[in-house]
């Protein structure tokens, strides 16, 4: 995104991002300790992920299926080889002293991701992936905890396997970085390789920032800042837009320009919405990387891979085009229900299949129980009516043998009691009516209302409406549909 200020230059905020995500296994990377979340400190812990001397790591297989599948989903390069390294660096929750990762060759590269522009919707933008690589997590710092009120290290969380997503620097704005994320993370969830939790730290972001700016005669870039603690969405596009501003003002001030000093890392205070300095950023050069000696590379055959491929699921843009092709939704709605997820896009296949009616499945679902699930925080596998209760409600009122009114109070029946269809509709008082019933309301509601029916047969078509409301107070069973079919029978027949 460029704006021009009021000194005539042009600033392009330039951004790429390293997304830490969680993989969705029993157990950690190298060993077997659980990775369940919010366990008490120091409960699933093991000589090998503690880095006590003597123990060796053991691969865990099902983290390199995961990492396979996020390669395939985003049209990434498998490397077959690829190795571990070890990233040396000193923290108190780093108990090896270095990190086993992956450094010249991961284990995927070269993808490409894309998603609609935030602020022009008919703009598709594209982001180059430089990477995708398998590292182990390292503890947490327990901060004023404890006795003492001091420092405290859990290490439940070391040797989580992560999958690092490294993107180039395509994007432009603070919009277009939450997009892409809000894209990939529906991507990741789509094909189960996490839950992408961001309060819980299964999913974490880190913002590489800088300005390119164009002044009179030349171009200049503006130092690099790697903004951390980024646990949401919203917070990324707030860091992202502060930093921008930031940089523009501390550039203003001091005309500081990329490799006058090293690149920085800062925190971001979400309280205060402010970055703060933490460190100097380290580079490649300061981790010592050298290759592990205590584990083989990976080597990856063209029959796993062909398995894997195999075996993933649709992808959300696959889904969107099938809910689009086979159920006529248009792309607003099937764009609502895929971002929701999984879940909501089977469960609105199942619905739309029993009711053979697309467009009422999606309107019941993006209006009525998204809404209720929004109120209620919950997910759509929390949801009382089932599926297979809703394809047979959106079938009853699509082959007019209940009204949407009628519909509704079954809805909201089934929110309290799990009935069947027939229970609900024996509970409320509904039942069917005969033609033969709906012919004899017709001819008392043209008997009663001999002037409306005039009315009408002069032209004025609005004056059915009263009428169709009259023999819905007489009788709440009939269709409003198959009564106004029947009525016209009569008044122009």
């Amino acid at each position: 995104m460029s704006t021009t200020t009021p000194s005539a230059i042009s600033v392009q905020t330039i951004i790429g991002l390293e997304i830490h995500v969680q993989l969705a296994t029993c157990s950690k990377l190298f060993c077997g300790c659980s990775t369940r979340y919010g366990q008490p400190p120091n409960t699933q812990t093991c000589p090998i992920c503690q880095g006590l001397p003597g123990t060796l790591p053991v691969i865990n297989s099902q983290a390199i299926d995961l990492a396979m599948d996020v390669g395939l989903a985003l049209e990434m390069e498998l490397v077959s080889g690829c190795r571990w390294d070890r990233k040396h660096y000193f923290y108190p929750d780093l108990p090896k002293g270095y990190q086993t990762s992956q450094f010249d060759l991961p284990i995927t590269r070269k993808g490409r991701l894309e998603f609609r522009d935030p602020t022009n919707a008919e703009t598709i933008c594209s982001v180059r992936i430089n990477r995708a690589h398998l590292e182990e997590d390292a503890g947490k710092s327990l901060h004023g905890e404890g006795v003492d009120g001091g420092t405290w290290i859990d290490l439940n969380r070391t040797g989580t396997p992560l999958l690092e997503i490294v993107t180039e620097p395509d994007l432009r704005s603070a919009q277009q970085a939450k997009a892409f994320l809000q894209q990939l993370r529906t991507i990741l969830l789509y094909i189960g390789v996490s839950d992408c939790n961001m309060q819980e730290g299964s999913m974490r972001v880190d913002a590489n920032v800088n300005l390119r700016i164009d002044n009179s005669n030349e171009t200049v870039a503006t130092p690099i800042v790697e903004i951390k603690n980024l646990n949401s969405f919203r917070n990324v596009e707030r860091a992202i837009e502060f930093e921008r501003d930031r940089q523009l003002q501390h550039w203003r001030a001091t005309g500081e320009r990329m490799g006058q000093r090293p690149k920085q890392t800062r925190g971001w205070d979400a309280d205060r919405e402010i970055t703060t300095v933490q460190r100097e950023k380290e580079e490649a050069a300061d981790y010592r990387y050298f290759p592990c000696p205590d584990l083989p590379p990976v080597v990856l055959s063209v029959e796993q891979i062909a398995e894997r491929r195999g075996k993933l699921p649709r992808l959300p843009q696959q889904w969107k085009s099938d809910l689009i092709r086979v159920w006529k939704l248009s792309d607003y709605d099937a764009s609502v229900i895929v971002e929701q997820g999984r879940d909501m896009a089977e469960y609105f296949e199942i619905v739309a299949r029993i009711s053979q009616d697309g467009k009422r499945s999606a309107n019941w679902i993006t209006q009525e129980i998204m809404r209720l699930l929004n109120e209620q925080q919950r997910a759509i596998t929390q949801f009382p009516i089932s599926a297979q209760q809703m394809g047979e409600l959106v079938a009853a009122v699509a082959n007019n043998e209940l009204d949407h009114a009628r519909a509704r109070e079954i809805f909201a029946l089934w929110l309290e009691q799990p009935l069947s269809l027939g229970e609900a509709k024996q509970r409320l008082g509904i039942a069917s009516i005969s033609s033969d019933e709906v012919e004899q309301l017709v001819a008392d509601i043209v008997a009663q209302h001999a002037a409306a029916i005039d009315d009408y047969r002069q032209g004025k078509k609005q004056a059915l409406g009263p009428l169709i409301a009259q023999a819905k107070k007489l009788n709440p069973n009939v269709s409003p549909a198959k009564f106004r079919e029947a009525l016209l029978r009569v008044v122009e027949g």
